[in-house]
């Protein structure tokens, strides 16, 4: 038996390095891939600055030649100008040197007008200076300052990994709140991305049979509620990171949280002939259920035929399954699949419109074929009667307590077995509707009693933190001889 043991815990301890070396080669994959991931973003972002390079070289350069263009221009306005008056007054000179040449006084005063037109002449009026520079300085540029600026440019500074404050996490009400810190401040943090996994494994996170994460993104605060969440499976991994405008950092190391809840189908092997069940659904059929028949034995269909999902329960252990003849006579009775020994569990039932009678509560596994819920000392119940009249009532050891107050449309159902607490409530308000308190001394089973009409069962629920806190109200009497409240045999 000690090597056996010995053997057990190594084949685990096996399993679980197995586990770890494909975590590790699926690590190296991702580095693999993820490196060339982020040269492909390094590319892109160079290129992009290349390119913005390039269009301020090329706008910068047009501005560059459209200036060497007006200047030549204008130098080339000014060149023609001297070049016409230059021409101009070479004529005049000719003509005022043959003026010169001659003797005659009277012939020389027919050339008067000479002398004014050479005074005329347009190269007196033209400007030796250059009209513009021939200087390019100011459209140089000193890029300095961007080189200094390049030359730091460096990777962006991640974020670090937050940490998961496992004492401000809180599971309850079908609600995740998941609370983390930064480990140091960190203004540049932009928003956070919450994964999280439903999982049967306490401890590190496995590669295989896992389901895959799902994903949050876009938290502006440091805290965030999962909501109307079905608890079936026995954990839940949730990791966060954080980031900025540009980049994603580390994910924080996973935590798992503990989100039992209790979980089990209605036995369709194990009820009346006259109900048709299915997982989470029984109805009552004048029939007689016949088809029912069709499935006995196989594995059991939801009312989409669809397979049940795999899922975690509390026990296992038989629970009185056989034949189709369990109940029989009135009694048209369905058990859950899954006997609760221990611990606080919670479910809901709603029944169709038009149901006619049904109850809900707990038994022992002993329940006879004619017994009815609540007409034994081993069930307890509440009973809902709408045929011709509407009652509503308290069952325990065939013994009835009326209940004076509205029949909600849904039923919450609370039993603390080791506190010794059958607890029903309004399942919308949270409202007490009544409290039987005993001894439980054998594992209890759900039952369930239909009679023209249906009932829909929802499990995977927390215990709801309204309910936690119901105290024993007015409608439970004490352990006194005949009351509804008593000491389990």
């Amino acid at each position: 038996e000690t090597l056996q043991r010995i053997v057990s815990t190594l084949a685990n301890k096996n399993d679980e390095i197995h586990n770890f070396i494909d975590m590790l080669n699926q690590t190296i994959k991702n580095v693999q891939i993820n490196s060339s991931n982020v040269i492909s973003e390094l590319d892109e972002e160079f290129d992009g600055l290349y390119s913005v390079l390039d269009e301020m070289k090329a706008s910068m350069a047009n501005t560059i030649q459209q200036e060497k263009a007006r200047k030549i221009q204008a130098l080339q306005n000014q060149l023609s100008q001297c070049s016409n008056a230059l021409e101009s007054s070479e004529e005049l000179l000719e003509l005022a040197a043959q003026s010169l040449d001659i003797k005659d006084p009277e012939e020389f005063s027919k050339v008067e007008n000479i002398k004014r037109i050479v005074t005329m002449a347009s190269a007196f009026r033209i400007s030796l200076k250059p009209g513009v520079s021939d200087s390019m300085t100011h459209l140089m540029v000193d890029f300095s300052l961007e080189r200094c600026a390049l030359q730091a440019v460096k990777f962006l500074p991640v974020p670090k990994a937050p940490e998961i404050d496992l004492t401000a996490c809180l599971v309850a009400d079908n609600c995740i709140t998941v609370s983390w810190r930064m480990p140091e401040e960190d203004s540049r943090v932009d928003h956070f991305v919450l994964e999280y996994r439903k999982t049967n494994f306490d401890g590190l996170a496995r590669v295989k049979d896992e389901q895959s994460w799902e994903l949050i993104d876009y938290i502006k605060a440091t805290e965030y509620t999962l909501s109307g969440l079905k608890f079936d499976t026995k954990y839940m991994n949730v990791r966060v990171q954080a980031c900025n405008k540009a980049v994603a950092g580390e994910y924080s190391d996973p935590v798992t949280l503990e989100t039992k809840a209790f979980v089990f189908n209605l036995d369709n092997t194990s009820s009346h002939l006259n109900l048709k069940v299915e997982d989470t659904y029984v109805e009552w059929e004048p029939t007689g259920g016949k088809g029912q028949e069709k499935v006995k034995g196989k594995e059991n269909k939801g009312r989409s035929g669809a397979p049940s999902p795999k899922r975690t329960s509390l026990s296992r252990r038989p629970t009185m399954r056989g034949s189709r003849d369990r109940f029989t006579g009135e009694s048209y009775t369905v058990l859950g699949d899954t006997a609760i020994e221990s611990g606080q569990h919670y479910w809901e039932v709603r029944a169709q419109k038009d149901c006619k009678s049904y109850s809900v509560g707990v038994t022992y596994k002993n329940l006879g074929k004619f017994d009815q819920l609540g007409r034994t000392n081993s069930s307890w119940c509440i009973h809902i009667n709408n045929w011709l009249q509407n009652t509503f009532s308290a069952k325990h050891n065939n013994k009835t307590k009326t209940l004076d107050i509205p029949i909600p449309d849904r039923i919450g159902v609370y039993c603390n077995f080791d506190g010794g607490q059958l607890t029903f409530c309004n399942a919308n308000s949270k409202e007490l509707l009544y409290t039987f308190r005993t001894k439980f001394t054998q594992p209890l089973l759900p039952g369930f009693m239909v009679w023209c009409g249906g009932l829909t069962v929802s499990t995977g629920l927390q215990v709801p933190s309204a309910v936690k806190t119901l105290q024993k109200s007015e409608n439970g009497l004490s352990g006194s001889t005949g009351s509804l409240n008593s000491v389990a045999q």
